[in-house]
């Protein structure tokens, strides 16, 4: 049974989700707001934090620096859980510490789909890493193969979200300079990292990848 650990300053979402959660049969724990998350970690490890962004005196984001600042507490997943929509320079800024980000109003079985689909990625990652590990790889490129295996993903989620918000392929809307460059710019990076994914993993499995010199 996993225990995911629920982050938000109004009691009523919290139990909420609470509700939602134990009844898809995880255990929970409940923090008002982010200081109450900071000192519950420090006794407490769950296996994912729920975290909202609008919340006071510290925000979500803010409570996210201090999670991934901390050593002991820096590898847990969080996933952002908000009616906040996101935008390209949160997105940007805070995408390599985020497993996922989720808009409310959302069912049972979205949350629970969103929240299997981190665990069983952290678990799929977790196995090629040992696999690669006991073929004797470099602790480096078994490192990067995880980094970049776990940021592809979730920068390809940010980025439906982004083309839901923003209807950039919609030639009727207009997108500001900025929020267009912003989006081009998670293009090239998503783009960059598949090829540098790509070539890992040819050389793990021997196989040289296109473009790469044999």
């Amino acid at each position: 049974m996993y225990t995911i650990l629920v982050v938000d300053d109004s009691p009523f979402i919290v139990d909420v989700f609470v509700t939602m959660l134990e009844r898809g049969g995880y255990r929970t724990v409940a923090a008002y707001g982010g200081e109450e998350c900071i000192e519950i970690l420090k006794t407490v490890t769950p296996d994912l934090i729920l975290l909202d962004i609008m919340m006071e005196p510290i925000d979500g984001w803010q409570t996210l620096e201090r999670i991934k600042e901390n050593p002991a507490t820096k590898e847990i997943p969080v996933l952002m859980l908000t009616a906040k929509q996101l935008t390209p320079i949160e997105a940007q800024e805070y995408g390599i510490y985020i497993e996922d980000y989720v808009l409310k109003p959302i069912t049972h079985r979205e949350l629970y789909d969103a929240i299997e689909h981190v665990l069983s990625r952290r678990q799929a990652i977790k196995s090629d890493m040992d696999m690669a590990k006991q073929s004797g790889f470099d602790a480096e490129i078994i490192s990067e193969y995880a980094r970049l295996s776990k940021s592809i993903d979730v920068n390809r989620r940010l980025m439906k979200i982004l083309e839901t918000t923003y209807n950039f392929n919609d030639s009727k809307v207009r997108v500001s300079d900025e929020i267009s460059r912003a989006i081009k710019s998670m293009e090239m990076n998503i783009k960059f990292q598949e090829t540098r994914l790509q070539q890992i993993k040819g050389e793990m499995s021997g196989t040289p990848s296109p473009g790469t010199p044999t």
